[in-house]
């Protein structure tokens, strides 16, 4: 299973960006995000690092996530602030709710999670659908360059009675066809030099141009397009950006 996010991977991740670290995209979406009238929703919620900062704000915000072990980080941290855990574990093909949202919202590059054209399409469309008259859906995207560019990588964290948790990756593929790479992500829980668990994440990403997922969102229905570099709003994304935003509109009102 691909991408999955497991025990290992969840409990590095919150370690390594717990609630309220930002890259710049939690005051880009408080910005966007402020004097919004109706309930939004995030997919792909993760541990809750984007999310909690928007209900503490006061917004009406669920989220959903694939992974249980991420959701239990969010829920946990949830409770901890006395916060409703609006939270459910659905998948972006599958996601379903009663009712439509004034803003859907996708920060650091988790729409890449979904490495099929076709099925990124879809799910364009099935926001589409899940958003009220004149909603707006906020996407962002890695440049291309930091996807296909990072080749390996290895960090630990150590989390007290000696233990340590280590994470290594080396890219496996690069399919420049179906823009898609594949990185081999191993996960390690250790003890005083022993192994007491290990997972390894088979982690697919799709990288986008900028003008082709405009035209993806455009055929999906969405109007006033706006691409955005390094979370300024309106600026168009240049050479060196880290981050590129889109923010697009369900035609209506």
């Amino acid at each position: 299973m691909q991408n999955r996010y497991g025990k290992l991977a969840s409990w590095i991740y919150h370690l390594d960006k717990p609630i309220g670290h930002s890259f710049g995209d939690l005051e880009y979406y408080r910005q966007r995000l402020t004097g919004c009238d109706g309930p939004i929703l995030e997919p792909a919620v993760g541990n809750g690092r984007i999310f909690i900062p928007m209900l503490e704000m006061g917004l009406a915000i669920e989220g959903f996530d694939a992974s249980q072990d991420m959701l239990e980080y969010c829920r946990q941290e949830c409770l901890s602030r006395g916060l409703p855990t609006t939270l459910t574990c659905q998948t972006f093909e599958q996601f379903s709710y009663d009712r439509r949202f004034a803003a859907i919202i996708l920060p650091a590059g988790s729409f890449q999670l979904i490495t099929e054209t076709t099925s990124a399409r879809a799910v364009l469309k099935r926001f589409w659908d899940y958003l009220l008259p004149g909603g707006r859906l906020i996407v962002d995207i890695d440049p291309i360059e930091s996807i296909v560019g990072e080749t390996s990588s290895a960090r630990s964290w150590a989390v007290g009675n000696g233990d340590l948790l280590t994470m290594t990756g080396h890219r496996a593929e690069i399919d420049y066809v179906k823009q898609t790479t594949l990185s081999h992500l191993h996960y390690q829980h250790w003890r005083d030099g022993a192994l007491l668990s290990a997972e390894l994440d088979l982690f697919h990403l799709r990288w986008w141009g900028v003008e082709e997922l405009a035209f993806a969102l455009r055929e999906a229905g969405f109007v006033d397009v706006v691409v955005s570099g390094d979370y300024q709003h309106g600026r168009q994304p240049r050479k060196g950006d880290q981050i590129i935003s889109f923010e697009a509109s369900r035609p209506g009102r």
